[in-house]
């Protein structure tokens, strides 16, 4: 029972890192190097991750500045990140990216909003997901009904208290898009 138990917070453990690593790359109006971790560069005809092309620094707060380990990828790089539909304008200067962070429109700021929603969705379904093969397992196991039903509630126990946890991490995400 106790295995079954410890499976099911691992999953749901994992949901939630990935949770907020993808709330990370949603951007709030400040410069974030992790904002490019979905850019991907054609290196030699390979597409390859700009996090290992270049390295990604931040030095105002509005600002990202890319500088590539191999300089000829420069046009490269610039034309990944204009067609990664971010809504950066890379500025390339021959040594260097420049990307200047536009502020967010009250739009744009509703539109990551629901961006946000989706994605901590998409985290609950991976927490019912986890629920319903722990069921699954409990069911197998020849318990006897007092124990399944108790194995029942321990598992939505666990998963009332990791969606707790998505909601608030939402509302805190929500809460630093929608702040001016």
């Amino acid at each position: 029972m106790n295995d079954i138990i410890n499976g099911i917070k691992e999953k749901m453990d994992k949901s939630i890192t990935s949770y907020e690593e993808r709330l990370k790359t949603v951007r709030a109006g400040r410069a974030n190097p992790s904002s490019l971790d979905g850019v991907s560069v054609d290196y030699y005809g390979t597409l390859t991750p700009l996090k290992q092309l270049a390295t990604i620094s931040v030095p105002e707060a509005t600002q990202l500045l890319i500088k590539p380990f191999d300089k000829s990828i420069l046009k490269d790089i610039e034309k990944a990140i204009f067609e990664s539909n971010l809504g950066y304008t890379p500025n390339n200067d021959g040594e260097s990216i420049r990307v200047v962070i536009p502020a967010l429109t009250e739009d744009r700021r509703k539109e990551l909003t629901k961006q946000v929603k989706k994605i901590a969705e998409d985290a609950k379904v991976s927490i019912r997901n986890a629920r319903h093969d722990g069921l699954d397992s409990a069911k197998k196991q020849e318990l006897p009904e007092d124990e399944k039903k108790q194995v029942e509630k321990e598992i939505q126990d666990i998963v009332n208290e990791y969606n707790k946890k998505i909601d608030t991490m939402l509302k805190a995400k929500e809460e630093e898009l929608l702040t001016v």
